[in-house]
Protein backbone atom coordinates (compact mmCIF):
# COMPACT_ATOMS: atom_id res chain seq x y z
CA UNK A 1 0.00 0.00 0.00
CA UNK A 2 1.35 3.43 -1.02
CA UNK A 3 2.29 5.65 1.93
CA UNK A 4 0.56 8.98 2.28
CA UNK A 5 2.73 12.09 1.88
CA UNK A 6 3.37 14.16 4.98
CA UNK A 7 3.00 17.91 4.46
CA UNK A 8 4.92 20.52 6.41
CA UNK A 9 2.62 22.83 8.34
CA UNK A 10 2.66 26.58 7.73
CA UNK A 11 2.07 29.32 10.25
CA UNK A 12 0.36 31.90 8.09
CA UNK A 13 -2.29 32.69 10.70
CA UNK A 14 -0.13 32.05 13.76
CA UNK A 15 0.09 35.00 16.15
CA UNK A 16 3.34 35.77 17.95
CA UNK A 17 3.59 37.06 21.47
CA UNK A 18 6.70 39.01 20.41
CA UNK A 19 6.70 40.07 16.70
CA UNK A 20 9.88 39.10 14.84
CA UNK A 21 12.42 41.83 13.98
CA UNK A 22 13.49 42.57 10.39
CA UNK A 23 17.04 42.01 11.64
CA UNK A 24 16.24 38.33 12.19
CA UNK A 25 15.70 37.86 8.43
CA UNK A 26 18.97 39.48 7.26
CA UNK A 27 22.05 37.19 7.42
CA UNK A 28 25.12 38.65 9.08
CA UNK A 29 27.26 38.46 5.94
CA UNK A 30 24.60 39.82 3.58
CA UNK A 31 25.66 42.67 1.18
CA UNK A 32 22.89 44.90 2.55
CA UNK A 33 24.74 45.02 5.87
CA UNK A 34 27.92 46.06 4.04
CA UNK A 35 26.06 48.94 2.39
CA UNK A 36 24.56 49.99 5.73
CA UNK A 37 27.89 49.90 7.58
CA UNK A 38 29.87 51.74 4.89
CA UNK A 39 27.34 54.54 4.35
CA UNK A 40 27.06 55.05 8.12
CA UNK A 41 30.81 55.79 8.26
CA UNK A 42 31.07 58.44 5.54
CA UNK A 43 30.58 62.19 5.76
CA UNK A 44 27.55 63.45 3.79
CA UNK A 45 27.40 66.97 5.22
CA UNK A 46 27.78 68.39 1.69
CA UNK A 47 24.32 66.95 0.91
CA UNK A 48 22.75 67.78 4.27
CA UNK A 49 23.47 71.52 3.90
CA UNK A 50 21.41 71.65 0.69
CA UNK A 51 18.18 71.07 2.65
CA UNK A 52 16.27 74.16 3.78
CA UNK A 53 15.01 74.39 7.34
CA UNK A 54 11.38 74.60 8.36
CA UNK A 55 8.33 73.23 6.61
CA UNK A 56 7.46 69.57 6.49
CA UNK A 57 9.93 66.87 7.45
CA UNK A 58 12.28 65.31 4.87
CA UNK A 59 13.71 61.85 4.42
CA UNK A 60 17.30 61.81 5.67
CA UNK A 61 19.80 61.86 2.76
CA UNK A 62 21.80 59.05 4.37
CA UNK A 63 18.75 56.75 4.23
CA UNK A 64 18.05 57.68 0.59
CA UNK A 65 21.72 57.15 -0.27
CA UNK A 66 21.65 53.66 1.26
CA UNK A 67 18.51 52.81 -0.69
CA UNK A 68 20.00 53.97 -4.01
CA UNK A 69 23.34 52.21 -3.58
CA UNK A 70 21.73 48.93 -2.57
CA UNK A 71 19.20 49.23 -5.42
CA UNK A 72 22.05 49.53 -7.93
CA UNK A 73 23.78 46.61 -6.25
CA UNK A 74 20.61 44.59 -6.92
CA UNK A 75 20.36 45.79 -10.55
CA UNK A 76 17.38 48.05 -9.85
CA UNK A 77 17.82 51.30 -11.78
CA UNK A 78 14.21 52.48 -12.14
CA UNK A 79 12.91 54.72 -9.36
CA UNK A 80 9.49 53.05 -9.65
CA UNK A 81 10.99 49.58 -9.16
CA UNK A 82 12.97 50.85 -6.18
CA UNK A 83 9.74 52.24 -4.70
CA UNK A 84 8.11 48.85 -5.22
CA UNK A 85 11.03 47.01 -3.58
CA UNK A 86 10.74 49.21 -0.48
CA UNK A 87 7.30 47.74 0.14
CA UNK A 88 8.03 44.13 -0.84
CA UNK A 89 11.69 43.27 -0.18
CA UNK A 90 12.66 42.52 3.42
CA UNK A 91 16.24 43.67 2.84
CA UNK A 92 15.10 47.08 1.57
CA UNK A 93 12.70 47.35 4.52
CA UNK A 94 15.52 46.59 6.99
CA UNK A 95 17.97 48.98 5.30
CA UNK A 96 15.53 51.87 5.04
CA UNK A 97 14.09 51.46 8.52
CA UNK A 98 10.73 50.80 6.85
CA UNK A 99 10.45 54.27 5.32
CA UNK A 100 8.79 54.33 1.91
CA UNK A 101 9.78 57.36 -0.20
CA UNK A 102 7.93 57.46 -3.51
CA UNK A 103 9.62 57.27 -6.91
CA UNK A 104 9.60 61.06 -7.35
CA UNK A 105 11.53 61.54 -4.10
CA UNK A 106 14.06 58.88 -5.13
CA UNK A 107 14.47 60.30 -8.65
CA UNK A 108 14.82 63.90 -7.45
CA UNK A 109 17.41 62.90 -4.86
CA UNK A 110 19.44 61.00 -7.47
CA UNK A 111 19.37 63.63 -10.20
CA UNK A 112 19.24 66.70 -7.94
CA UNK A 113 20.81 66.40 -4.50
CA UNK A 114 23.61 64.03 -5.57
CA UNK A 115 24.56 66.05 -8.64
CA UNK A 116 28.13 67.33 -8.30
CA UNK A 117 28.51 65.76 -4.83
CA UNK A 118 28.55 61.99 -5.25
CA UNK A 119 32.17 61.80 -6.45
CA UNK A 120 33.48 62.97 -3.06
CA UNK A 121 31.34 60.34 -1.35
CA UNK A 122 32.76 57.68 -3.68
CA UNK A 123 36.31 58.85 -2.94
CA UNK A 124 35.69 58.50 0.82
CA UNK A 125 34.70 54.87 0.32
CA UNK A 126 37.79 54.18 -1.82
CA UNK A 127 40.06 55.65 0.89
CA UNK A 128 38.20 53.62 3.51
CA UNK A 129 38.81 50.43 1.54
CA UNK A 130 42.46 51.42 1.08
CA UNK A 131 42.83 51.82 4.86
CA UNK A 132 41.42 48.31 5.27
CA UNK A 133 44.06 47.14 2.72
CA UNK A 134 41.37 45.78 0.44
CA UNK A 135 42.81 47.82 -2.43
CA UNK A 136 45.84 49.99 -3.18
CA UNK A 137 45.44 53.43 -4.80
CA UNK A 138 49.14 53.61 -5.72
CA UNK A 139 49.07 50.98 -8.49
CA UNK A 140 46.25 51.35 -11.00
CA UNK A 141 45.04 49.71 -14.22
CA UNK A 142 43.26 51.96 -16.73
CA UNK A 143 40.83 51.18 -19.53
CA UNK A 144 37.70 52.57 -21.13
CA UNK A 145 34.35 51.34 -22.40
CA UNK A 146 31.43 53.02 -24.12
CA UNK A 147 27.94 53.05 -22.60
CA UNK A 148 24.84 54.04 -24.52
CA UNK A 149 23.11 57.29 -23.56
CA UNK A 150 19.40 57.67 -22.88
CA UNK A 151 18.84 59.21 -26.30
CA UNK A 152 17.02 58.37 -29.49
CA UNK A 153 19.34 56.75 -32.03
CA UNK A 154 18.08 58.92 -34.87
CA UNK A 155 18.32 62.40 -33.26
CA UNK A 156 21.88 63.00 -34.39
CA UNK A 157 23.42 66.37 -35.25
CA UNK A 158 26.73 66.31 -37.16
CA UNK A 159 29.28 69.12 -37.02
CA UNK A 160 30.12 68.56 -40.69
CA UNK A 161 26.43 68.85 -41.60
CA UNK A 162 26.22 72.22 -39.80
CA UNK A 163 29.28 73.47 -41.68
CA UNK A 164 27.81 72.28 -45.01
CA UNK A 165 24.45 73.94 -44.28
CA UNK A 166 26.13 77.25 -43.48
CA UNK A 167 28.22 77.00 -46.63
CA UNK A 168 25.09 76.26 -48.66
CA UNK A 169 23.33 79.37 -47.34
CA UNK A 170 26.43 81.46 -48.04
CA UNK A 171 26.57 80.11 -51.60
CA UNK A 172 22.87 80.79 -52.21
CA UNK A 173 23.22 84.36 -50.91
CA UNK A 174 26.01 84.95 -53.41
CA UNK A 175 23.92 83.42 -56.20
CA UNK A 176 21.02 85.74 -55.35
CA UNK A 177 23.34 88.70 -55.41
CA UNK A 178 24.73 87.65 -58.80
CA UNK A 179 21.15 87.64 -60.04
CA UNK A 180 20.78 91.22 -58.75
CA UNK A 181 23.92 92.19 -60.67
CA UNK A 182 22.54 90.73 -63.90
CA UNK A 183 19.30 92.74 -63.43
CA UNK A 184 21.27 95.96 -62.94
CA UNK A 185 23.65 95.12 -65.80
CA UNK A 186 20.73 95.32 -68.21
CA UNK A 187 20.13 98.89 -67.02
CA UNK A 188 23.85 99.65 -66.99
CA UNK A 189 23.82 100.31 -63.27
CA UNK A 190 25.76 98.88 -60.34
CA UNK A 191 24.04 98.22 -56.96
CA UNK A 192 25.72 98.60 -53.55
CA UNK A 193 27.08 95.18 -52.64
CA UNK A 194 26.22 93.77 -49.17
CA UNK A 195 29.04 93.94 -46.62
CA UNK A 196 28.84 90.29 -45.55
CA UNK A 197 27.82 87.02 -47.16
CA UNK A 198 29.09 84.83 -44.31
CA UNK A 199 26.33 82.64 -42.85
CA UNK A 200 27.46 82.84 -39.21
CA UNK A 201 25.13 85.39 -37.64
CA UNK A 202 21.30 85.50 -37.93
CA UNK A 203 21.18 89.30 -37.95
CA UNK A 204 23.82 89.59 -40.66
CA UNK A 205 22.02 87.02 -42.83
CA UNK A 206 18.72 88.88 -42.36
CA UNK A 207 20.44 92.17 -43.17
CA UNK A 208 21.96 90.73 -46.39
CA UNK A 209 18.56 89.37 -47.49
CA UNK A 210 16.97 92.80 -46.85
CA UNK A 211 19.65 94.46 -48.97
CA UNK A 212 18.96 92.03 -51.81
CA UNK A 213 15.21 92.68 -51.52
CA UNK A 214 15.79 96.42 -51.46
CA UNK A 215 18.02 96.23 -54.53
CA UNK A 216 15.24 94.40 -56.43
CA UNK A 217 12.48 96.85 -55.46
CA UNK A 218 10.74 98.14 -58.55
CA UNK A 219 12.68 95.76 -60.77
CA UNK A 220 11.25 93.07 -62.95
CA UNK A 221 12.09 89.94 -60.97
CA UNK A 222 11.84 86.25 -61.75
CA UNK A 223 9.00 84.76 -59.67
CA UNK A 224 11.23 81.87 -58.57
CA UNK A 225 13.84 84.32 -57.25
CA UNK A 226 11.16 86.25 -55.37
CA UNK A 227 9.85 82.97 -53.91
CA UNK A 228 13.36 81.98 -52.84
CA UNK A 229 13.92 85.35 -51.18
CA UNK A 230 10.67 85.02 -49.23
CA UNK A 231 11.71 81.55 -48.09
CA UNK A 232 15.17 82.83 -47.15
CA UNK A 233 13.77 85.74 -45.13
CA UNK A 234 11.45 83.41 -43.26
CA UNK A 235 13.83 80.49 -42.59
CA UNK A 236 17.51 81.24 -42.98
CA UNK A 237 18.05 83.54 -39.93
CA UNK A 238 16.28 80.99 -37.70
CA UNK A 239 18.30 78.15 -39.19
CA UNK A 240 21.57 80.01 -38.57
CA UNK A 241 20.54 80.65 -34.94
CA UNK A 242 19.78 76.94 -34.56
CA UNK A 243 23.14 75.97 -36.08
CA UNK A 244 24.96 78.37 -33.73
CA UNK A 245 23.18 76.92 -30.70
CA UNK A 246 23.99 73.35 -31.76
CA UNK A 247 27.61 74.27 -32.46
CA UNK A 248 27.93 75.79 -28.99
CA UNK A 249 26.43 72.66 -27.40
CA UNK A 250 28.81 70.40 -29.32
CA UNK A 251 31.91 72.35 -28.34
CA UNK A 252 34.85 70.64 -29.99
CA UNK A 253 32.93 67.45 -30.77
CA UNK A 254 31.79 66.37 -34.22
CA UNK A 255 28.33 65.10 -33.20
CA UNK A 256 25.65 65.19 -30.54
CA UNK A 257 22.13 63.96 -29.85
CA UNK A 258 19.13 66.29 -29.80
CA UNK A 259 17.59 64.42 -26.86
CA UNK A 260 20.84 64.42 -24.84
CA UNK A 261 23.13 67.16 -26.21
CA UNK A 262 26.01 66.03 -23.96
CA UNK A 263 26.11 62.59 -25.61
CA UNK A 264 28.32 61.91 -28.64
CA UNK A 265 27.62 59.35 -31.36
CA UNK A 266 30.04 56.45 -31.02
CA UNK A 267 30.59 52.96 -32.32
CA UNK A 268 29.51 50.46 -29.67
CA UNK A 269 30.66 46.87 -29.15
CA UNK A 270 27.04 45.90 -28.50
CA UNK A 271 25.91 46.03 -32.13
CA UNK A 272 22.76 43.90 -32.35
CA UNK A 273 22.16 44.88 -36.00
CA UNK A 274 25.75 43.95 -36.96
CA UNK A 275 25.96 47.00 -39.22
CA UNK A 276 28.32 49.27 -37.27
CA UNK A 277 25.53 51.71 -36.45
CA UNK A 278 26.63 54.70 -34.37
CA UNK A 279 24.75 55.33 -31.11
CA UNK A 280 24.72 58.26 -28.71
CA UNK A 281 26.87 57.43 -25.72
CA UNK A 282 29.59 58.33 -23.25
CA UNK A 283 33.14 57.01 -23.00
CA UNK A 284 33.58 55.66 -19.46
CA UNK A 285 37.17 55.80 -18.22
CA UNK A 286 37.96 53.81 -15.09
CA UNK A 287 41.01 52.75 -13.15
CA UNK A 288 41.12 49.81 -10.77
CA UNK A 289 43.14 47.85 -8.28
CA UNK A 290 42.32 44.31 -7.17
CA UNK A 291 39.13 44.55 -9.27
CA UNK A 292 37.89 47.56 -7.26
CA UNK A 293 37.16 50.81 -9.11
CA UNK A 294 39.40 53.55 -7.68
CA UNK A 295 38.38 56.37 -10.03
CA UNK A 296 35.95 57.00 -12.88
CA UNK A 297 35.39 59.80 -15.38
CA UNK A 298 33.11 60.26 -18.38
CA UNK A 299 34.51 61.54 -21.67
CA UNK A 300 32.57 62.86 -24.63
CA UNK A 301 35.21 61.76 -27.14
CA UNK A 302 35.38 58.42 -28.90
CA UNK A 303 39.15 57.85 -28.57
CA UNK A 304 40.77 56.84 -25.29
CA UNK A 305 44.04 58.60 -26.13
CA UNK A 306 42.81 62.10 -25.29
CA UNK A 307 41.12 61.09 -22.01
CA UNK A 308 44.06 59.86 -19.89
CA UNK A 309 45.43 63.22 -18.69
CA UNK A 310 42.00 64.51 -17.58
CA UNK A 311 41.34 61.19 -15.84
CA UNK A 312 44.61 61.32 -13.91
CA UNK A 313 44.16 65.01 -13.07
CA UNK A 314 40.83 64.14 -11.45
CA UNK A 315 42.54 61.23 -9.70
CA UNK A 316 45.13 63.65 -8.32
CA UNK A 317 42.40 66.06 -7.21
CA UNK A 318 40.54 63.22 -5.47
CA UNK A 319 43.47 61.70 -3.56
CA UNK A 320 46.05 64.49 -3.48
CA UNK A 321 48.65 62.67 -5.58
CA UNK A 322 49.13 60.75 -8.80
CA UNK A 323 49.51 56.95 -8.65
CA UNK A 324 52.97 55.39 -8.44
CA UNK A 325 52.36 53.05 -11.40
CA UNK A 326 49.86 52.91 -14.22
CA UNK A 327 49.20 50.09 -16.67
CA UNK A 328 47.17 50.64 -19.84
CA UNK A 329 46.61 49.21 -23.31
CA UNK A 330 47.86 50.71 -26.64
CA UNK A 331 44.88 53.09 -26.83
CA UNK A 332 46.71 55.38 -24.39
CA UNK A 333 50.22 55.20 -25.87
CA UNK A 334 50.76 58.72 -27.26
CA UNK A 335 53.66 61.15 -26.95
CA UNK A 336 51.48 63.57 -24.99
CA UNK A 337 50.50 60.90 -22.45
CA UNK A 338 54.03 59.54 -22.09
CA UNK A 339 55.40 63.08 -21.55
CA UNK A 340 52.72 63.82 -18.94
CA UNK A 341 53.39 60.60 -17.02
CA UNK A 342 57.14 61.24 -17.11
CA UNK A 343 56.61 64.80 -15.84
CA UNK A 344 54.41 63.55 -12.99
CA UNK A 345 56.94 60.89 -11.99
CA UNK A 346 54.52 58.02 -12.69
CA UNK A 347 56.06 54.68 -13.64
CA UNK A 348 54.16 53.87 -16.81
CA UNK A 349 53.55 50.40 -18.23
CA UNK A 350 51.62 51.77 -21.20
CA UNK A 351 51.73 50.03 -24.55
CA UNK A 352 52.05 51.94 -27.83
CA UNK A 353 50.70 51.13 -31.26
CA UNK A 354 52.52 48.25 -32.93
CA UNK A 355 53.98 47.01 -29.62
CA UNK A 356 52.50 43.53 -30.13
CA UNK A 357 53.36 43.61 -33.83
CA UNK A 358 56.98 44.35 -32.92
CA UNK A 359 57.08 41.34 -30.61
CA UNK A 360 55.74 39.07 -33.35
CA UNK A 361 58.20 40.44 -35.89
CA UNK A 362 61.15 40.23 -33.49
CA UNK A 363 61.77 36.66 -34.66
CA UNK A 364 61.70 37.74 -38.31
CA UNK A 365 64.43 39.50 -40.26
CA UNK A 366 63.86 43.30 -39.83
CA UNK A 367 63.26 45.52 -42.83
CA UNK A 368 66.65 47.27 -43.39
CA UNK A 369 64.95 50.17 -45.20
CA UNK A 370 62.54 51.07 -42.39
CA UNK A 371 63.44 54.39 -40.71
CA UNK A 372 63.67 52.60 -37.33
CA UNK A 373 66.46 50.40 -38.73
CA UNK A 374 68.57 53.29 -40.06
CA UNK A 375 71.59 54.26 -37.95
CA UNK A 376 71.39 57.65 -36.24
CA UNK A 377 74.48 59.71 -35.40
CA UNK A 378 73.57 61.88 -32.41
CA UNK A 379 76.68 64.08 -32.54
CA UNK A 380 76.22 65.03 -36.20
CA UNK A 381 72.41 64.78 -36.08
CA UNK A 382 72.18 62.68 -39.22
CA UNK A 383 71.00 59.26 -40.36
CA UNK A 384 72.74 56.78 -42.65
CA UNK A 385 70.84 55.02 -45.40
CA UNK A 386 71.39 51.28 -46.14
CA UNK A 387 74.12 52.24 -48.62
CA UNK A 388 75.97 54.26 -45.93
CA UNK A 389 75.06 57.67 -47.37
CA UNK A 390 74.44 60.49 -44.90
CA UNK A 391 70.90 61.87 -44.59
CA UNK A 392 71.22 65.45 -43.35
CA UNK A 393 68.84 67.48 -41.18
CA UNK A 394 66.84 69.74 -43.52
CA UNK A 395 64.56 71.35 -40.95
CA UNK A 396 61.76 70.85 -38.45
CA UNK A 397 58.03 71.44 -38.25
CA UNK A 398 55.44 71.19 -35.48
CA UNK A 399 52.03 69.56 -35.43
CA UNK A 400 49.33 70.17 -32.84
CA UNK A 401 47.26 67.30 -31.42
CA UNK A 402 43.55 67.43 -30.57
CA UNK A 403 44.40 68.50 -27.01
CA UNK A 404 46.75 71.24 -28.22
CA UNK A 405 50.00 69.37 -27.57
CA UNK A 406 52.84 70.35 -29.94
CA UNK A 407 54.78 67.53 -31.56
CA UNK A 408 58.13 68.31 -33.20
CA UNK A 409 59.19 66.42 -36.33
CA UNK A 410 62.68 66.61 -37.88
CA UNK A 411 63.20 65.91 -41.59
CA UNK A 412 66.29 64.20 -42.99
CA UNK A 413 67.15 63.90 -46.69
CA UNK A 414 69.68 61.80 -48.56
CA UNK A 415 72.25 63.74 -50.59
CA UNK A 416 72.02 61.75 -53.80
CA UNK A 417 69.86 58.70 -54.60
CA UNK A 418 70.57 58.81 -58.33
CA UNK A 419 72.06 55.57 -59.59
CA UNK A 420 71.66 53.77 -56.25
CA UNK A 421 71.08 50.04 -56.90
CA UNK A 422 68.80 49.83 -53.82
CA UNK A 423 66.61 52.80 -54.71
CA UNK A 424 63.62 50.71 -55.85
CA UNK A 425 63.61 48.83 -52.55
CA UNK A 426 64.42 51.88 -50.43
CA UNK A 427 61.75 54.39 -51.55
CA UNK A 428 59.33 55.25 -54.38
CA UNK A 429 59.88 59.02 -54.46
CA UNK A 430 61.07 60.76 -57.62
CA UNK A 431 63.41 62.86 -55.48
CA UNK A 432 66.07 61.96 -52.92
CA UNK A 433 64.65 60.06 -49.94
CA UNK A 434 63.28 62.07 -47.01
CA UNK A 435 62.37 60.63 -43.61
CA UNK A 436 60.60 62.33 -40.69
CA UNK A 437 61.52 61.52 -37.10
CA UNK A 438 59.95 62.55 -33.79
CA UNK A 439 62.96 62.16 -31.49
CA UNK A 440 61.03 62.77 -28.27
CA UNK A 441 58.45 60.11 -29.16
CA UNK A 442 61.21 57.67 -30.18
CA UNK A 443 62.87 58.19 -26.78
CA UNK A 444 59.61 57.77 -24.86
CA UNK A 445 58.64 54.62 -26.80
CA UNK A 446 62.07 53.07 -26.16
CA UNK A 447 61.63 53.81 -22.44
CA UNK A 448 58.11 52.32 -22.48
CA UNK A 449 59.30 49.21 -24.33
CA UNK A 450 62.03 48.60 -21.77
CA UNK A 451 59.51 48.79 -18.92
CA UNK A 452 56.92 46.64 -20.70
CA UNK A 453 59.43 43.85 -21.37
CA UNK A 454 60.81 43.85 -17.83
CA UNK A 455 59.74 41.21 -15.32
CA UNK A 456 57.62 43.76 -13.45
CA UNK A 457 56.10 45.01 -16.72
CA UNK A 458 55.05 41.53 -17.80
CA UNK A 459 53.38 40.97 -14.42
CA UNK A 460 51.47 44.25 -14.68
CA UNK A 461 50.39 43.49 -18.26
CA UNK A 462 49.02 40.11 -17.21
CA UNK A 463 47.14 41.57 -14.26
CA UNK A 464 45.56 44.37 -16.32
CA UNK A 465 43.51 41.89 -18.35
CA UNK A 466 41.70 40.36 -15.38
CA UNK A 467 41.68 43.49 -13.23
CA UNK A 468 39.97 46.30 -15.14
CA UNK A 469 38.38 44.35 -17.99
CA UNK A 470 36.64 42.02 -15.52
CA UNK A 471 34.99 45.10 -13.99
CA UNK A 472 33.45 46.16 -17.29
CA UNK A 473 32.22 42.60 -17.79
CA UNK A 474 30.56 42.67 -14.36
CA UNK A 475 28.92 46.06 -15.00
CA UNK A 476 27.58 45.25 -18.45
CA UNK A 477 26.63 41.61 -18.07
CA UNK A 478 26.15 40.75 -14.39
CA UNK A 479 24.68 44.13 -13.45
CA UNK A 480 23.09 44.45 -16.91
CA UNK A 481 23.96 48.14 -17.03
CA UNK A 482 24.32 48.92 -20.73
CA UNK A 483 22.31 52.13 -21.05
CA UNK A 484 21.99 55.20 -18.85
CA UNK A 485 18.59 56.12 -17.45
CA UNK A 486 19.38 59.83 -16.95
CA UNK A 487 20.33 62.56 -19.40
CA UNK A 488 23.03 65.22 -19.26
CA UNK A 489 26.64 64.61 -18.28
CA UNK A 490 26.21 65.85 -14.69
CA UNK A 491 23.33 63.45 -13.97
CA UNK A 492 24.99 60.63 -15.89
CA UNK A 493 28.10 61.13 -13.73
CA UNK A 494 25.97 60.46 -10.65
CA UNK A 495 24.51 57.34 -12.23
CA UNK A 496 27.85 55.81 -13.21
CA UNK A 497 29.14 56.71 -9.73
CA UNK A 498 26.31 54.69 -8.17
CA UNK A 499 27.18 51.78 -10.48
CA UNK A 500 30.87 52.00 -9.47
CA UNK A 501 29.96 52.17 -5.77
CA UNK A 502 27.60 49.19 -6.11
CA UNK A 503 30.31 47.17 -7.86
CA UNK A 504 32.86 47.94 -5.14
CA UNK A 505 30.55 47.06 -2.25
CA UNK A 506 29.39 43.89 -3.97
CA UNK A 507 33.04 42.93 -4.44
CA UNK A 508 33.76 43.81 -0.80
CA UNK A 509 31.01 41.46 0.36
CA UNK A 510 32.82 38.62 -1.45
CA UNK A 511 36.27 39.23 -0.01
CA UNK A 512 35.52 39.86 3.67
Amino acid sequence: MKAKPVWKTDHQSQLSLLPPSYDDFVPQNHPVRIVNAIVNRIDISSIEVTYKGGGTSSYHPRALLKILIYAYLRNLYSSRKIEQALGENIHFMWLSGNIRPDHNTIANFRSGKLKGKFKKIFNQVVLLLAQQQVLDIKDIYVDGTKIEANANRYTFVWGKSIANSRERIKKQLKELWRYVETVYAEEEQRPNEPDNFEAIDPEEVSKTIDQINKALEGKKTDSKVRQKLNYAKKNWPGNIAKYNSQQEQMGGRNSMSKTDPDATFMRMKEDHMKNGQLKAGYNLQACSNNQFITNYTLAQTTADTTTLIDHLEEYKESFGHTPDTITADPGYGSEENYAYLEGEGVEAFVKYNYFHKEQKQAKKEPDPFHPDQLHYNLEQDCYYCPMGQQMHNIGQYQKKTTNGYLQTYTRYQATNCNGCPLRGLCHKSKHHRIIERNHNLIRLKAKAKEKLLSKEGIAHRKQRCWDIEAIFGDIKHNMNFKRFALRGIEKVNVEIGLVAMAHNLKKLALVI
